[in-house]
């Protein structure tokens, strides 16, 4: 089977979400299925970047928008787009994925980039004949938003890797991680004021890591805010940090806080789940989903409540060491191969 995808977002010197999602879902299947032929596109700035795959079956590195005049291999049985973006139909039959429709339901964004957004996903949902929903709310978000047939849309959840050895509660650091750009969406300043409400006795004890970049949508001030905190001696501000770089700050981590207020999915959850961390979440969109009964989930508008969770984790040993056993079973059901068989099974259902 011939498959073309958009390997744009491949490219990325700062990989998040979709960028992991990329890479896990572009690797991943050449090396699974190596009787199948890929073609990569990208679009130029990172067609410039981009480099040659490892995978002999990955034949091409291809750029978009494609000609007319291009050769017909530059038409395969399925194209698939990584990220709710379709400019041409470039193959017989078109897979889009959707990661999250946030910038339309919320006020996330400036109103000239929801206007595009909009536009974009529109033309997505009317350019495919499937799309891939990361969680059964971003399903619905995509049936409700975008008017779109609900047989045509499917769930492929997101994936994670479970690591080789995972550290003891007890050999952690008093740290609260946060993982994800300062942005509005991430609801980073509730965080913030929750942690201040903690008896200053038990806060001077404990420190809350920032992990992502800190351009995000009213990042300025959300910096503001950290800066002139009561707390701001205990707050650690990582900026982006690598995979490795996170995979640390998971191992020494003693609780995990992700009280975003919109999610398409929330890898951060899995990977937190995965390293043993306990995991305190927000109750809307698509985290409870992604959690099950394996995290304390808050409503993140509410300060008080959030204070409250962090508290008692903070307090609570056997609370910690149940929510950690229940993580790792939880995130044992989410590995990447099921993924990718989930997408395979999508191309060649349209093949025929």
């Amino acid at each position: 089977m011939l498959v073309a995808l958009d390997a744009t977002y491949l490219v990325d010197p700062h990989p998040s979400g979709i960028s992991v999602y990329s890479r896990e879902l572009l690797n991943g299947l050449a090396r699974e299925h190596p009787g199948d032929v890929y073609l990569h596109y990208y679009r130029l700035k990172q067609f410039r970047r981009a480099a040659a795959s490892a995978f002999p079956n990955v034949r091409r590195r291809l750029l978009l928008p494609v000609l007319p005049t291009n050769p017909p291999w530059s038409r395969p049985l399925v194209f698939h787009a990584l990220n709710q973006r379709v400019d041409q139909r470039l193959g017989k039959r078109v897979v889009s994925t959707f990661h999250d429709l946030f910038v339309m339901a919320g006020e996330y964004s400036s109103p000239e980039f929801r206007a595009r957004f909009t536009a974009q996903a529109k033309r997505a949902a009317a350019m495919s004949d499937v799309m891939i929903a990361v969680s059964e709310f971003t399903r619905q978000q995509v049936i409700s938003l975008l008017g779109v047939d609900a047989g045509r849309v499917r769930v492929v959840p997101h994936g994670v890797h479970l690591p080789a050895q995972v550290p003891e509660l007890a050999k952690r650091e008093k740290m609260i991680l946060c993982v994800g750009a300062l942005q509005l969406r991430k609801n980073v300043t509730r965080l913030v004021q929750a942690f201040e409400r903690l008896p200053a006795e038990v806060r001077s004890e404990w420190t809350l890591v920032l992990a992502g970049s800190t351009a995000g949508y009213g990042a300025a001030e959300i910096l503001r805010y950290i800066e002139d905190s009561p707390a701001t001696r205990q707050i650690q501000l990582k900026g982006y940090v690598t995979a490795q770089e996170l995979n640390q700050l998971y191992s020494r981590a003693l609780i995990f806080a992700f009280p975003s207020l919109d999610e398409g999915f929330g890898i951060p959850v899995l990977e937190a789940m995965a390293h043993g961390v306990p995991v305190l979440t927000s109750s809307r969109s698509a985290l409870p989903q992604v959690a099950g009964n394996a995290a304390l989930t808050v409503d993140p508008y509410d300060i008080d409540a959030l204070s409250s969770a962090l508290a008692k984790l903070i307090e609570d040993g056997e609370l910690r060491s149940t929510l950690r056993q229940r993580g790792l079973q939880r995130a044992s059901l989410f590995p990447w191969n099921k993924a990718l068989e989930g997408t395979n099974q999508i191309y060649r259902e349209l093949a025929g």
